[in-house]
């Protein structure tokens, strides 16, 4: 199971939110750069980048600058979500150094731009970003409720050639809780492409949980690595 350290981008500073809302916002680095560099050197397979300016404007690239850099400054690969709503955004992210783009509120509303994004850009390249609560979807940052099943989107998303669906249950995101287990088995049963779990991932006893699904891809860890509750190595070490 891989594992995917978190960056939150805001205003260019690295933050976090607690279940998305912008009015609960931590700041925890003015270095993003820096930020990426740790979490990579410190056993990250991938960086996960969230564009949080572009998610509730809709206004793509507000951090692309840092994204960049970003990319260029650390070894392994790095996703990006938050605004990506037509193929130039998606285009420029890519041209910027990410490895794969991640499609929210677009996919929720229109699966057949995902479709066209995985012919123009190759399956490895598009993942549709599902966040969930109470199994319905939301979108815009996190700002509209949708009366769509994430199952549903699920299904779609498989069905358009996505590479990878990463789950966010926004319940638990931020809350150090741990993940919704059920809801992922849930995921897990209904489609056979990558699924990495984001939202609650807290300690090694998550991680270990996570990693005993055998069809589990991969996992976000956000807070909890800021907060100091879990560090990569712990993580690392709970996969056995």
């Amino acid at each position: 199971m891989l594992l995917l350290p978190a960056i939150d981008l805001m205003h260019g500073q690295a933050v976090r939110l607690r279940q998305g809302r912008a009015e609960e916002k931590t700041v925890f680095s003015d270095d993003p750069v820096a930020v990426a560099q740790r979490w990579a050197n410190e056993g990250g397979d991938w960086v996960h980048l969230v564009d949080l300016d572009a998610a509730f404007s809709g206004r793509a690239g507000m951090n692309l600058e840092t994204v960049r850099a970003i990319c260029a400054a650390v070894p392994v690969p790095c996703e990006l979500g938050g605004g990506l709503r037509d193929e130039a955004a998606v285009r420029a992210a890519l041209d910027a150094g990410v490895a794969r783009v991640v499609i929210g509120t677009r996919a929720a509303e229109a699966m057949g731009f995902v479709a066209g994004l995985v012919q123009a850009f190759g399956q490895d390249h598009v993942a549709v970003g599902i966040d969930a609560k109470h199994g319905l979807v939301a979108t815009k940052g996190w700002t509209e409720s949708t009366p769509r099943a994430a199952l549903d989107v699920a299904r779609e998303a498989e069905a358009a050639g996505v590479g990878a669906i990463i789950y966010t249950d926004i319940a638990t995101d931020g809350m150090m809780q741990g993940p919704n287990f059920s809801a992922l088995d849930e995921l897990l049963a209904a489609v056979n492409c990558d699924i990495i779990a984001s939202g609650g991932v807290t300690t090694a006893g998550d991680v270990r949980a996570l990693a005993q699904r055998p069809r589990l891809h991969g996992a976000i860890i956000g807070r909890a690595l800021y907060e100091g509750t879990l560090t990569l190595r712990a993580a690392r070490n709970a996969l056995g």
